[in-house]
């Protein structure tokens, strides 16, 4: 295949070399019709070069198209870009999840490094957020990200125009928004909005852990006054647990919000570790909670939030049925919700423990791709 710089000095001199005697010779119009077959063919080359450039070049986002299922027709968009909780790993199985198994097409947004790799350390690049535009859902899991403006402005967008959003562990302090003050009210530490999208949309912005980091697991206790909420349906007291320890909130949580899950403090890493005695588990923590949020536009969106939500925490079957359920809440289809939602693991999935520099370097986009 003729590359791209060949194919424009084929463009460039068609007719090759030819002197005044041989044009008279050959006549005009044989001349202008073999240039003609010439610029058509390299014409073509240059097209094809062209696209294969492209196809040499993709895009810093992977997208699932949904499969048949109720979810089939909705798009959720799911943003990565936290540096411990590993969801760059989450994220893409999750998503495997709702448009394999519940046919939603899901688009998985990546922190990006200059190289094209994914790399949760670099806070300020997040492409394809453009695809915020169409979405029926937004699905985040940020921590700390400080986004130029052009990206910024789609999650704020979708959040003033009333479409629903969940929020997983970190995504309570998202934002740390340090350079640029148009979207400062998002950050975190907001004064002007108090504690900014943490608090005002999702319920709570970061406090503290509640249980002990990397020695003191979750449980997961239903509500007793939400046991037949659908988004719990399906799911016992003790099916969600997860390594990762409880998230302080502030007692008890804004006006319209409605905990649905208690996070029981264990004394182990393990799902039959005993309780912790004492005042971790009086009263306990909620770790997953609903609400509403109205933004500029005037439109009451549905939001659901859990502190829970690392890549090893998905391997827990009754937080991933949790996290489905409240995908088909969010977006209206709760009344579609089974008994017992199916949420098989997609393909291999062998979450890294948490932990900072835990990602795996190197990989790309592509390589979270379906696997025939």
């Amino acid at each position: 295949m003729v590359g791209i710089s060949g194919a424009w000095r084929a463009i460039r001199f068609p007719f090759g070399k030819m002197t005044h005697r041989s044009f008279h010779r050959k006549g005009a119009a044989v001349i202008m019709l073999r240039a003609f077959r010439q610029f058509a063919t390299t014409g073509f080359l240059l097209l094809m070069a062209s696209t294969a450039a492209l196809a040499d070049d993709p895009k810093p986002w992977i997208v699932y198209p949904g499969s048949d299922g109720p979810g089939k027709g909705k798009t959720v968009v799911l943003i990565s870009g936290d540096e411990e909780y590993r969801s760059e790993e989450g994220l893409p199985q999750l998503a495997k999840i709702l448009a394999k198994r519940h046919g939603f097409t899901c688009t998985v947004l990546f922190s990006i490094d200059k190289d094209g790799s994914i790399n949760p350390n670099v806070l300020d690049n997040i492409p394809g957020l453009e695809a915020l535009d169409k979405a029926d859902l937004m699905i985040v899991q940020l921590r700390f990200r400080d986004l130029p403006d052009e990206q910024m402005k789609h999650i704020v967008d979708y959040v003033e125009s009333g479409r629903p959003v969940i929020g997983l562990r970190t995504a309570t302090h998202s934002f740390a928004i340090r350079s640029s003050k148009t979207y400062a009210y998002y950050d975190w530490q907001s004064k002007d909005w108090p504690q900014g999208f943490g608090r005002q949309v999702l319920g709570e912005t970061w406090i503290n852990h509640h249980g002990a980091h990397g020695s003191e697991s979750t449980r997961g206790i239903i509500a007793p006054d939400m046991k037949d909420h659908p988004i719990v349906r399906g799911i016992h007291d003790g099916d969600i647990w997860g390594p990762t320890d409880v998230y302080e909130v502030r007692l008890p949580l804004p006006e319209n919000c409605k905990p649905l899950v208690l996070g029981q403090v264990l004394s182990g890493m393990t799902p039959d570790a005993p309780p912790v005695v004492g005042t971790k588990n009086d009263p306990m923590m909620p770790v997953a909670w609903i609400k509403t949020f109205t933004g500029k536009e005037g439109k009451s969106a549905r939001v659901f939030t859990t502190t829970m939500g690392a890549a090893q925490d998905l391997l827990s079957e009754g937080l991933r049925r949790l996290l489905v359920n409240a995908t088909y809440w969010a977006v209206g289809l709760e009344d579609q919700i089974p008994e017992k939602t199916d949420v098989e693991i997609v393909g291999e999935y062998k979450p890294h423990k948490f932990g900072n520099n835990g990602f795996t370097k190197g990989l790309k986009p592509e390589d979270h791709a379906l696997k025939d």
